[in-house]
């Protein structure tokens, strides 16, 4: 385990999340899954207690802890793209999985984890500043999953 690790809070299922993120994200992977010794309060002793994997080199640990807290836009995994195909590819891997879709780039996972699968064009035009940003801004407040043509027509103008 990294020495700083995000600690995600799941019902029951962080080691089939776990497995989803690897099967889905690059650098991704699925590390110890360890058994409750005995029963505890919500389960029994065998059940899958923690998970440690990683997200696009991400250290992570799953907990699965019952349903006492829930997942809010709080925190979420921002996740990088290149071009519209990868971004698609993210959006519907988790909107296709029993997640659903929000505004500007952000979406759920089934476990209702938030991500923001942002394409590099639109994290770009934003630090270019100016009226280039405000374009790209407004253009990208229309938006669910991000359309990338649309944001470079907007930074044209």
């Amino acid at each position: 385990m990294s020495k700083n690790t995000i600690c995600l809070w799941y019902q029951q299922d962080a080691e089939e999340a776990a497995h989803f993120y690897a099967r889905t994200f690059p650098d991704s992977r699925v590390g110890r899954v360890l058994r409750a010794p005995d029963n505890f309060p919500g389960g029994r002793a065998g059940h899958v207690l923690t998970v440690e994997f990683t997200v696009c080199g991400i250290a992570c640990f799953g907990l699965n802890g019952g349903d006492m807290f829930k997942q809010s836009e709080a925190f979420s995994f921002q996740i990088a793209t290149d071009d519209q195909a990868e971004t698609d590819r993210y959006w519907n891997a988790i909107v296709g999985n029993g997640g659903f879709e929000s505004a500007c780039g952000w979406c759920k996972d089934r476990w209702g984890l938030s991500w923001q699968i942002t394409p590099r064009v639109l994290t770009d035009a934003m630090a270019a500043g100016g009226e280039v940003a405000q374009r790209a801004f407004a253009a990208m407040m229309t938006m669910q999953k991000i359309d990338v043509a649309a944001i470079r027509a907007a930074v044209r103008g």
